[in-house]
């Protein structure tokens, strides 16, 4: 697979927000989103090539039960990834990927949960809203907004598409989280507001 790092943090969002954890970061995405935390990952060019018992080896080292796999887009190395998440699940890791929304993260789904990132319309970038249906209540569904138009597109997609997973909404970094916290306030729908803890902290 092709790493671009590995290294331990904080979960800085999602159901495992707070958690120490080995974090995996895969090399390559399939898009462009405009407000990207990590442009480098973007093209697939940095990194190294590394096989799944490296990959493995070092996170022994950490030391720590929770994995989260992300990128860059995991999924897009999706066929290499499942030897490393069998290994992860055989040895007791709670393994996590976060993934775009745009590949189908069936396969992976035996052995991690998802957290499934639905683009916005600030982003540039637009998702496949039908995976949101093959979520279970073990994954998460997320939405990063921007501002009032990105709301109210998250709000569609709830109107029309329900979920047993659980579902959080992350302001931007920079824009007016106040606006955010009360859109979600008057939406009245089972989401969770959550700003990213990794950004507050100054770690990756």
């Amino acid at each position: 697979m092709k790493v671009f790092k590995i290294f331990p943090s904080l979960q800085g969002e999602g159901p495992f927000q707070g958690i120490p954890s080995t974090f995996i970061r895969l090399s390559g995405c399939n898009l462009r989103c405009r407000w990207c935390d990590t442009p480098d990952t973007q093209s697939g060019n940095m990194g190294e090539e590394m096989a799944c018992d490296e990959i493995f080896g070092q996170i022994k080292k950490y030391g720590l039960s929770h994995v989260c796999i992300t990128g860059g887009e995991p999924l897009l190395q999706q066929d290499e990834l499942i030897q490393l998440l069998k290994d992860l699940h055989e040895n007791g890791y709670i393994t996590e990927i976060e993934s775009n929304g745009t590949i189908d993260p069936a396969p992976a789904m035996k052995y991690s949960s998802i957290c499934l990132d639905i683009k916005c319309p600030s982003s540039g970038e637009e998702g496949n809203i039908s995976l949101v249906k093959k979520l279970r209540s073990i994954d998460s569904l997320k939405f990063v907004v921007g501002g009032t138009d990105d709301l109210e597109y998250m709000a569609g997609i709830l109107d029309e598409i329900s979920t047993p997973a659980e579902i959080f909404v992350s302001p931007v970094w920079g824009s007016d989280f106040q606006a955010a916290a009360d859109y979600i306030m008057k939406l009245k729908k089972p989401v969770r507001f959550q700003v990213q803890l990794h950004k507050i902290l100054g770690v990756e």
